[in-house]
């Protein structure tokens, strides 16, 4: 009887143990706070797809995917705590942290930001050169206006014979269209499709990263208090992201629809699948890492254009901007 009790009393610890020793890294009702810099658009989609496949609840978490407004504010609602990551240009980041902000790229998916500068093909900018004697809109912040003076120099030629139009962000668009500046600078896997789509013509796209104007793009941030406390927690969360990154290449209509269920105003299903594909040709990984990977040459290249454009002064230790320490492989 005694031994019968022992073997019971075994079987019940066994019991409630079980779901102790199976359970993942996080409840599978645990909050995860996600927010983008910008409004939705296409390479947002593997964040959908992993939502909607329930890839983040595999790994534990509830995940809340939130527009945003800008890089800034994206940044001080994850150092107050109010995110868990936001995803913004990795150039941002590298600008913000050499100048004080605690914060760290956890992942990095775009190496090469898909920035462009576009033209109509009656006065096409098919190469730098072509710039010259033609205008440009420019926009305070616009990382090409930004960086038009390095961009230049890269390419030998001569920056006063370029008309720079500065206008505010919303006109850039509408002058463009109007014939009233030659050129605007924009991204081809995003805003592209969609002029094109609207326009009903094709545009001449000079991929800016192909003439040695190469930024970051697309990355996680997360902050240097969080990424200390519970790293475990953003190790399964990427972990899940990569899954969602990866399925998303393999069934780009799938992301597509997933992310459209979340967008009620997007663009017509055609560019919201364009966008998705373009995007996903962008999403490129060292050889033998795993997707997200931060090549420190690349961020050397960045601080390098960063201090040549005069956006920092100075740059800190590489290990301050970035770690690979929470990517696996799949």
């Amino acid at each position: 009887m005694f031994i019968r009790r022992i073997a019971s009393a075994c079987l019940c610890l066994c019991l409630l143990l079980a779901p102790l020793l199976t359970a993942p890294a996080a409840r599978a009702d645990e909050a995860f706070n996600v927010r983008f810099s910008w409004k939705l658009k296409g390479e947002y989609a593997p964040f959908f797809l992993a939502r909607d496949r329930g890839l983040f609840t595999k790994a534990g978490f509830t995940v809340h995917l939130g527009e945003g407004a800008g890089a800034d504010a994206a940044l001080g609602a994850v150092l107050l705590g109010q995110e868990d990551v936001v995803v913004i240009p990795g150039i941002y980041a590298l600008s913000a942290i050499s100048k004080g902000m605690p914060v760290k790229i956890i992942a990095l998916y775009q190496p090469k930001a898909p920035v462009a500068i576009i033209s109509f093909p009656d006065k096409p900018i098919r190469t730098p050169k072509d710039l010259e004697g033609k205008s440009l809109a420019g926009t305070v912040g616009d990382t090409t206006t930004d960086y038009l003076k390095v961009f230049c120099r890269i390419n030998a030629i001569d920056c006063g014979k370029i008309k720079l139009v500065m206008l505010n962000n919303q006109a850039r668009l509408p002058q463009f269209m109007a014939r009233r500046v030659d050129a605007l600078s924009t991204y081809w896997n995003i805003e592209v499709p969609q002029l094109e789509f609207n326009a009903k013509q094709h545009f001449v796209v000079l991929d800016v990263a192909k003439y040695g104007l190469i930024e970051p793009g697309l990355a996680i941030v997360a902050s240097n208090a969080a990424i200390k406390k519970t790293s475990a927690r953003f190790e399964h969360f990427l972990r899940a992201l990569s899954q969602g990154f990866a399925e998303a290449k393999k069934d780009p209509k799938a992301a597509a629809t997933a992310l459209s269920k979340a967008w009620s105003a997007g663009p017509n299903p055609a560019v919201v699948l364009t966008q998705v594909k373009l995007s996903d040709e962008t999403f490129v990984a060292p050889s033998g890492k795993p997707l997200g990977w931060t090549d420190d040459k690349v961020i050397s290249a960045a601080l390098s254009l960063l201090k040549d454009s005069g956006q920092i002064t100075a740059a800190k230790p590489h290990d301050a901007y970035y770690t690979n320490a929470l990517l696996r492989k799949p």
